[in-house]
């Protein structure tokens, strides 16, 4: 559950901004899940093949994915790790983030991504990992959020917690609206997404609008 210091902190940042601190009262303290992956090489397999997708186009993937690995008799890293174009492009994943795939599996093979990243700062770690093709700022900022758990990031290229933050506050620059909340800015974003998550469905016949990252394998 969330740290209940960082809880009053958010609330307390957030006081300039009525709606948004409303939504945080809302949704309560959060919970933080650990790591969903064992290692940053698998976490990037998923930010890499989930990039520019909605959550259902990216589950639909990752089915297929996981049913090509068992029929091989393998997982979706022994698949990336194969780095067979034609079996990968089959699952939906395009020839960039084909390409991102092994070069992510090279990038661990080369000592890249061991355990000594988790004790860099963040601007240092992002620099390693936007080194590798196909990662870039926004998967950088993901991975620090999830994996590493670091808990003051502002992840700008993220378009739905940038969109979530104007909307709760009427302003424009998502840097200084965030800095407030330091140092608990990726908590910030992760209440962000909780609430546009929870939001209201659109009305009948209005169109809903799904934000992407900003593209980085394509």
């Amino acid at each position: 559950m969330l740290d209940p210091a960082a809880y009053a902190h958010l609330l307390d940042a957030a006081r300039a901004h009525p709606r948004l601190e409303a939504a945080i009262r809302q949704a309560g303290p959060l919970r933080i899940d650990p790591p969903a992956q064992a290692c940053v090489a698998e976490r990037l397999f998923v930010e890499v093949v989930n990039q520019q997708l909605s959550t259902r186009a990216a589950a639909a993937i990752w089915a297929r994915i996981e049913a090509a690995a068992a029929a091989a008799g393998s997982s979706p890293r022994g698949l990336f790790e194969s780095g067979d174009p034609a079996l990968l492009r089959a699952c939906g994943i395009s020839g960039n983030k084909v390409l991102a795939l092994r070069a992510i599996v090279a990038a661990e093979a080369a000592g890249l991504l061991g355990p000594e990243l988790a004790g860099l700062p963040h601007p240092e770690r992002a620099a390693i990992l936007c080194g590798i093709r196909g990662v870039g700022p926004w998967t950088a900022d993901m991975v620090g959020i999830f994996h590493f758990h670091d808990p003051d990031i502002w992840p700008e290229g993220d378009v739905a917690a940038v969109g979530c933050l104007r909307r709760l506050t009427g302003g424009t620059d998502t840097r200084a609206l965030a800095a407030p909340f330091a140092p608990y800015r990726s908590l910030l974003a992760r209440y962000l997404w909780r609430i546009k998550d929870t939001a209201p469905a659109a009305p009948p016949g209005r169109p809903v609008r799904r934000p992407r990252a900003a593209s980085e394998s394509g």
